[in-house]
């Protein structure tokens, strides 16, 4: 058991609820934007508490996305390592894991993750903390760590290849064959 960000606990069977919730949304905006679903789901468990945090109980933000200037959208005042903030208010979670995508590929600042490749997830890990998304220094480790527990990187394998669809079963990708295929 471990504490949210507004002290409730969150149990692992929380974060298995969670991944099992949302890797779909998360293979989907990899496949749309190159963003490693190990990764959205690492940062959507590590910023949301498994969806349990006020933010994402109460606006949808499963990111921790802060409303800047630029922000047209509804938002909300939370405490942010001990101080005010606004932050942005989506309707759905499936927005917030959109808005996510496009807050990463929109920024210059974050363009060098877009050229690693999608499985390598510690160099998004730790190029997400270079490019200044999180003040945590160790938010590289923590990012990782939820990965490797939690097998998020298997998903990183989920996608479409030559049409057809690709998984991970037990540690081990696959290709799903159709008639005609042969050896």
């Amino acid at each position: 058991t471990r504490p949210a960000s507004d002290g409730r606990y969150v149990t692992g069977d929380d974060y298995d609820r969670y991944v099992q919730e949302y890797y779909k949304v998360a293979v989907d905006q990899m496949e749309k934007y190159g963003i490693p679903a190990s990764i959205t789901l690492a940062q959507g468990l590590l910023e949301s508490g498994a969806g349990k945090s006020e933010l994402a109980r109460k606006s949808n933000n499963h990111f921790g996305i802060k409303a800047d200037r630029n922000w047209n959208g509804a938002s909300v005042s939370s405490m942010d390592n001990g101080r005010m903030c606004r932050f942005r208010k989506y309707r759905s979670p499936d927005e917030s894991y959109e808005d996510h995508s496009e807050f990463l590929a929109g920024r210059e600042r974050y363009a060098f993750l877009f050229r690693l490749k999608r499985t390598d997830y510690k160099g998004w890990a730790k190029g997400l903390r270079q490019a200044g998304y999180a003040e945590d220094r160790q938010y590289p480790q923590k990012l990782i760590s939820l990965i490797e527990r939690y097998g998020l990187h298997r998903y990183d394998y989920y996608g479409v290849a030559a049409g057809r669809v690709v998984g991970y079963t037990n540690g081990v990708p696959y290709i799903v064959a159709e008639n005609g295929d042969g050896m």
